[in-house]
């Protein structure tokens, strides 16, 4: 039933476990309002929830420490799983399965909840809603949520986009300034067309779709904000040598500017559930 048919790069999905640590230290989190809608319209009681690609835990431990009934976090990578193991330590209600959702067998637990944070879209388009229904016991929510980010400042956007041309690099997280995000949920590059909201509005299985958009400031430092960059699949797969040159090129930019990154953070999420 998707209208997003892209095959999914399994290389660049595989990467993340290389930079764990890193990814831990510097990918921002969720914030609690957007906790908090989930859980509301979710009415989850004791149900178990399931996390699907989990990561080092930036989702899972708030998710976690709100949650009374068990929580199944799956996550293919073991050095992703490792360290998303020693973040949930004080959560004994949290299992963790290191494998891909698209070997989940149909056979096992169906959940009130299942959530994926900046995940989803790393997950086989043809096969992911039908996993995802099978999943849900009946009346259960998927929640599906991002978090990009736009830099604020005009011309520090456009001396980064020099930066991005020279060295080939497209859709990286300064790619687009924050006034450009607009006011609709799912609008920014890389999710145009592919919103989940599309695939559900033709698809009879799931009932009651919300968008809804979250947003906040922030301010990385130069090297905060190269080691974000540093965390994300598309650096991680540049050769050494390149990618250097890239973040040197990139702090070269941001101390010209004096201020490191402002950037505006948008947190847009997509709420249905199963018919």
């Amino acid at each position: 039933m998707s209208s997003s048919p892209d095959p999914i790069d399994m290389t660049r999905r595989q990467l993340f476990g290389g930079v764990a640590e890193t990814y831990d230290a510097v990918r921002p989190g969720y914030p609690s309002v957007l906790v908090s809608t989930v859980l509301d319209y979710a009415a989850l009681g004791e149900r178990p929830a399931l996390e699907v690609g989990a990561g080092t835990g930036k989702a899972t431990v708030p998710f976690a420490t709100a949650l009374t009934g068990p929580l199944t976090c799956i996550e293919p990578d073991p050095r992703m799983a490792e360290v998303l193991r020693r973040n949930t330590t004080a959560h004994p209600h949290v299992r963790i399965e290191v494998r891909n959702f698209e070997d989940r067998q149909s056979t096992d637990t169906r959940f009130g909840l299942l959530f994926a944070a900046t995940s989803w879209h790393w997950i086989d388009p043809a096969r992911r809603w039908d996993l995802a229904h099978d999943a849900l016991a009946p009346g259960g929510t998927i929640a599906l949520f991002w978090n990009p980010l736009g830099i604020s400042d005009p011309h520090l956007h456009a001396a980064l986009t020099e930066v991005d041309r020279r060295h080939g690099l497209t859709h990286t997280p300064h790619a687009v300034l924050a006034s450009a995000f607009g006011d609709t949920p799912g609008h920014w590059p890389d999710m145009l067309g592919h919103w989940p909201a599309v695939d559900c509005a033709t698809d009879d299985r799931f009932t009651d779709l919300r968008s809804l958009r979250f947003r906040e400031e922030a301010q990385y430092g130069t090297a905060d904000y190269l080691a974000y960059l540093s965390s994300l699949s598309m650096y991680a797969a540049l050769p050494a040598d390149h990618r250097a040159q890239v973040l040197a090129d990139t702090a070269d930019v941001l101390n010209t500017h004096g201020t490191g990154a402002p950037v505006e953070r948008i947190h847009d999420l997509f709420l249905a559930r199963r018919v």
